[in-house]
């Protein structure tokens, strides 16, 4: 169990959510694990199977209380809601917000930030951890492009040339990408993106992170009452959750990029983890899969300090809790959108 922002986070499985006066109590095989007082909370957002009684569900819905219902591994599955027009207002806001291209820019910038914030500080990790392994002098030039590129994308609110930036930056942290392969070279390099199909080992498992991670980050935003499909750098496009492709931006090189990057230096997956099929595809086994989604999920279970919040959290809470800084910001409850920064 987890506070965070006025929202109650139940991680734990097994546990059945009950009313009692004007608390909520956790309870899992009839044993009390929790109690919490209601007054000042604006959701619950839980993870399993187990549910919420009627009693609660009720009381929640009168008093504007939201209840977010996510499977163990972070599904998505229903949100309850009273007959409050508090989702409409957050929604009319964001659409408002998506149709003003300045203003899609000033927010879309922040995202923007904290993704190249995060390459740098990779960056600047590895010349501190491993200085004789890589190119010293090639990793601090391209630290100080992102230094400058991170500078005018402040000023930036033009959507364009945020995304012209933004590329220039992806650019240089791509070229440093294979020296961050430190074991399995033989086998496991970087190249160049490549998606549709993934041509090597090493974006066969990135497609697969960014995949994962922006279903994490839809459901963190649907948990909130923001619609996952629109969105401010990524426009509107049928079937894309653009909102989501937004903010999970900050999380790419720092969560998605540096697990990668631990299954391969940490010998957890190896050649035979992959397969060429005849049209170059590379995929992952059946087995590699199903390891790949279980260190997926005992990643999210590490413990990191949030550097906003300052307080302790799971990695796997890190999604739902910038979707509900964005959220207060579109309510004009921050005056401006925080993104991760890693330290």
């Amino acid at each position: 169990m987890k506070k965070l922002l006025n929202t109650l986070f139940v991680t734990q499985p097994d546990v059945y959510l009950s009313l009692d006066g004007d608390n909520v109590v956790l309870l899992k095989e009839q044993e009390k694990l929790g109690r919490l007082p209601l007054h000042n909370l604006e959701s619950i957002v839980t993870f399993g199977y187990t549910g919420a009684s009627p009693a609660l569900m009720g009381y929640c819905a009168e008093r504007n209380i939201s209840i977010v219902f996510l499977t163990m591994n972070g599904r998505f599955l229903a949100r309850v809601i009273g007959s409050s027009k508090g989702n409409v207002v957050l929604r009319k806001k964001q659409s408002l917000a998506s149709e003003d291209e300045e203003l899609s820019a000033r927010i879309a910038r922040n995202f923007i930030i904290g993704k190249i914030y995060n390459h740098k500080w990779m960056i600047e990790r590895m010349t501190r951890d491993y200085p004789l392994r890589i190119d010293i002098t090639g990793f601090k030039e391209v630290s100080l492009h992102l230094s400058s590129i991170m500078a005018d994308i402040r000023e930036c609110e033009d959507l364009e040339r945020l995304r012209g930036l933004e590329g220039q930056a992806a650019l240089s942290y791509n070229k440093l990408f294979d020296q961050m392969i430190l074991q399995q070279k033989d086998d496991f390099f970087f190249r160049s993106r490549s998606r549709r199909p993934p041509l090597d080992p090493v974006n066969a498992m990135l497609s697969l992170a960014y995949t994962l991670l922006a279903n994490d980050m839809t459901s963190a935003l649907e948990g909130v009452g923001l619609d996952a499909y629109i969105g401010f750098l990524h426009r509107d496009r049928p079937g894309r959750a653009s909102l989501a492709l937004d903010v999970m931006e900050e999380l790419r090189g720092v969560f998605a990029d540096r697990f990668v990057l631990s299954l391969i230096n940490k010998r957890i997956v190896n050649p035979e983890d992959f397969v060429r099929k005849e049209n170059g595809a590379v995929i992952m086994t059946d087995e590699a899969r199903k390891k790949f989604l279980g260190a997926w999920q005992n990643k999210k279970q590490e413990k990191i300090t949030h550097p906003y919040l300052a307080e302790k959290i799971s990695w796997g809470l890190v999604p739902h809790v910038q979707a509900l800084l964005l959220a207060r910001y579109l309510r004009n409850d921050l005056d401006e959108y925080p993104p991760f920064l890693w330290k």
